[in-house]
This record gives structure tokens, sequence and C-alpha cells, in this order.
């Protein structure tokens, strides 16, 4: 018999309001549509009101998770208008709490979907071992969500020789930590009957779609701007991009994972090759230069696009936010597409959404 299943949206596997409908068979979904539009802020126009300094701020709140993402696209816009160049030991200190962000927003995203799949024990596990990450953040910045570490024209705080050791010291346990959530994720039945062969988005699909981020690596796509398009100081670093081919939801687990060691390996070697000198050119207030640029950042989710156009005075002219989840969205109906009601939640949720991101 024939149904159609609204899921959202207000639902218990999503943290944000979406709508999807599904078109079912008995309990098999045949085909899939999504709404979204439910958390429209007005952030765009807003930046249009405020300058450089205090569309940080702004900006910093398009996303929980990523704030710190959202702010040194911005900034690494306006510095290109404005032809400034960051010291480098303050491009240093953003990719440190760049990662840091990276691997915050990715424990938690794995601790949300063993939740959904019912793995409490699990999910309690990881979000444990997420603390770890949310203090070396709030040693860092003084703050566990909206970081605050980005200006214009470099980093906000430095990172001292104590502050140094005492997160290499919280690494070494993160890193026993993660090959223990490695382990269980990857051997753990309940998780392989849950995510093997579920929510499919092939390379093909997944190309034809433009999906980014941690789900198009996840179905064999790879792309990475931070080594394709290198930025701040990543030229510097030697890391690898996890790439799995199964393309299901047990794929973009593991590239979550795997991409968990790849920043702290990151991480490690900033802090170990740390430069000398200034971390800023100082906090003033800059006027944004007549022109615009388009600056590309890899957030967690995937790549980050911020357009900024000046025209001479303080204030933005334009800003354009281009968020990865407006392209990763557009996959879930195929996704959902010969899976049952009852994975509906968990497919939605392996794109890792931000809906606050998508709607701005």
């Amino acid at each position: 018999m024939s149904y159609i299943v609204p899921i959202g949206p207000y639902h218990p596997a999503l943290e944000e309001p979406i709508h999807a409908k599904l078109y079912t068979e008995g309990e098999v979904i045949r085909d899939a549509e999504v709404f979204v539009g439910y958390n429209h802020r007005g952030i765009e126009k807003l930046a249009t009101e405020r300058n450089a300094i205090q569309t940080l701020v702004l900006v910093e709140r398009v996303c929980g998770i990523c704030s710190h993402s959202h702010a040194w696209a911005y900034a690494m816009a306006v510095e290109a208008i404005n032809g400034v160049e960051v010291p480098k030991r303050g491009e240093y200190v953003r990719v440190i709490t760049g990662e840091l962000e990276r691997l915050h927003s990715h424990f938690l995203w794995i601790g949300i979907a063993l939740h959904i799949i019912g793995h409490d024990s699990m999910f309690m596990h990881v979000w444990d071992e997420r603390e770890c990450i949310m203090d070396m953040l709030e040693e860092l910045s003084g703050n566990r969500v909206n970081y605050a570490m980005v200006t214009i024209g470099g980093a906000r705080r430095d990172i001292s020789d104590e502050l140094r050791l005492s997160i290499e010291k919280r690494l070494d346990k993160l890193t026993d930590s993660l090959n223990r959530v490695i382990e269980l994720c990857v051997n753990d039945k309940t998780v392989a009957l849950r995510t093997k062969g579920v929510g499919v988005l092939t390379t093909a699909d997944a190309l034809k779609m433009g999906a980014i981020g941690p789900h198009a690596r996840a179905s064999g796509v790879d792309v990475d701007v931070r080594r394709d398009a290198p930025y701040s100081a990543y030229a510097d670093f030697d890391f690898k991009v996890p790439v799995v081919e199964s393309c299901d939801v047990y794929a973009r687990v593991v590239v979550r994972l795997l991409e968990c060691a790849e920043s702290i390996s990151i991480i490690r070697q900033a802090l170990a090759n740390l430069p000398s000198g200034p971390i800023n050119l100082g906090n003033k207030l800059p006027k944004i230069k007549a022109g615009e640029f388009t600056s590309r950042h890899e957030a967690p989710r995937g790549q980050l696009i911020y357009k900024v156009v000046g025209d001479g005075g303080f204030n933005n002219h334009r800003v354009s936010i281009h968020v990865p989840s407006f392209k990763n969205t557009p996959t879930v109906p195929v996704m959902l597409r010969g899976n049952t009601v009852a994975d509906a939640g968990l497919i939605i949720a392996s794109i890792d959404p931000c809906f606050s991101c998508l709607d701005r």
C-alpha cells in the first residue's frame, strides 16, 4: 500500500528543522522530496549594515559548530581585497583552531549518528571523548562554541609554550581515544547492520549533484580545498585526504574518523613548527576597499565560499555565503530511494547537515 510519510520539520532524529516527504510502498521509500527554509535569519542582509569587525561576530553565528570557518573565510576575503598579508604565526594559529574545530565537528556527528541508530553506550563514549577537544578549544580561545580567534589581519589570541605543551599532552590522550573509537565503529555489528549498504550515493551521482566535503569523499570523490587550492598555511603541512568508495552511511562514518587522525597530525605539525613573530597586524577597524574577492575554505562539512564586495567604506557592500549543506542537501532524495522509513532519519543526518547554515 502507498503512503506519504512526513519526516520533520520536527523529528527526534533531526537537530534542526527540515521537512522530507517520503513516498512509500509499505515501508520502502520509492521517492522523496526535501523542503528547507525554516531557519532563515537574514545574515547576508545584516552583514551589509556592519563593519568588518562586527561582521566577524555576525558570521561566527551562522553556525555554532563551524563558527571559526565562517569568520576565517570572511577574513580571507577582506584581507585579499585590502591586500593584507597575515603574519605566518597568525596563520598557524588559525590552522590549529580550524583543525580542532574539525575534530569537534566530526566527533559530535559520529556521536549523533550512533545515537540515531540506537547505540547509546557508544554515543556517550564518543561524546565523553569529545569533551577533550572542547577543553582544548576552551583553553586556546576561552570559549567552547564561538571561539572569536579571527581578526582582520591574523589571529586574536597567541599560543604560549605552556599552552602548546598542554595541547600536545591532550592530543596524546585524544589519539588513544580516537583509535579506540575507530576500533569500536569498524568492528561493531550493530553499526555495520545499520550503516552498510544504507543510503548509497554513487560516485556518478555525487559528481552530477556536486556533493562536497566528507560526504563526497565517502562516495569516492577525491576533493579537498586544503590540498587542491592551498590557502593560509596548509601548503606547509603533510596530510592525506581520506577517500572511501563504498558510498554508503558506513563510508561516511569511516571518512570522518580517518579525517580526525589527519587533523591531529596537522595540529601536531603546526605546534612543532610554530613560527616566531606577531599573530596579527593590530586590531584597528579597517575600511573595505572598493573591490571584490571570493574565498574558498574547507570547513568540516566541505567547501565554504564567501564572496565579499567592498565600496571603500567601513561596511560591507555585499556578503554572499555559499555553505556545504547547500550542495549536499539535494543528494538526500537520491539516497533515500530504495531504503526503509526506519533508516530515513539516519540517511538525512549522514550528510552532517547544518540547516541553520543552509538557510542563513
